[in-house]
């Protein structure tokens, strides 16, 4: 039996193979959870779940037959229950229907703080989901406040170029205004020398009617 077959075997009884599927993960997490923290996972009737530490040794290759050396490590290991191995062994029958006929666990059977692991477990799944919320918000957010700022920026820095612009278009204005005026002070000037010829034309006349 693997996992799915398990869920589908208690899906009935929990209302539903979803609700089922989440049971064994819960169940199984925690678990997973105690014993790796070094604690001990005891159900009366059923078995116990433990850390256990392995020593560095020497071992031998079963197909070369060399000598090798393991260094120190941790396994898991479950021993199961004296109600678990009746049932096995036969020295028991499993019941026709309903349930197996192992102990129920009393309150406060679950040794090593395991009770504690699982709400545990349960309460740092959500506090994770919250603190994922969260994160994605403040992601959001900041994006939300960068794509402002850049937005303000060209802003900004289309109304500095129009100032600009604007400027200069009012300085080369004011140059064409002052180059005309410029110029039309300057063109009285050449009338100068026809002032000159009809002064020396009146004096020509001048001479000669006193001559005659």
């Amino acid at each position: 039996m693997n996992k799915a077959q398990l869920v589908e075997a208690i899906a009935d009884k929990m209302g539903g193979r979803q609700q089922a599927a989440d049971a064994v993960d819960h169940v199984l997490d925690a678990i997973v959870r105690a014993v790796v923290a070094g604690e001990r996972v005891s159900v009366t009737g059923f078995g116990s779940f433990e850390k256990v530490d392995r020593p560095a040794r020497y071992a031998r290759n079963p197909q070369t037959g060399e000598r090798v050396r393991v260094k120190k490590t941790s396994v898991p290991r479950f021993r199961a229950g004296q109600g678990f191995k009746d049932l096995v062994s036969g020295s028991k029958k499993l019941p026709r229907g309903g349930e197996v006929s192992v102990k129920k666990a009393p309150k406060g059977s679950l040794t090593g703080g395991a009770a504690a692991t699982v709400k545990k477990a349960a309460a740092k799944k959500v506090t994770a989901k919250k603190a994922t919320a969260v994160a994605k918000k403040a992601a959001v957010k900041k994006t939300t406040a960068k794509k402002t700022t850049a937005a303000a920026k060209k802003v900004t820095a289309k109304k500095t170029t129009a100032k600009k612009t604007a400027a200069a278009a009012k300085k080369t204005t004011a140059k064409k205004a002052t180059a005309k005026k410029a110029t039309a002070k300057k063109a009285p000037a050449k009338k100068a020398p026809a002032k000159k010829s009809a002064a020396r034309k009146t004096t020509a006349k001048k001479v000669t009617a006193r001559k005659a």
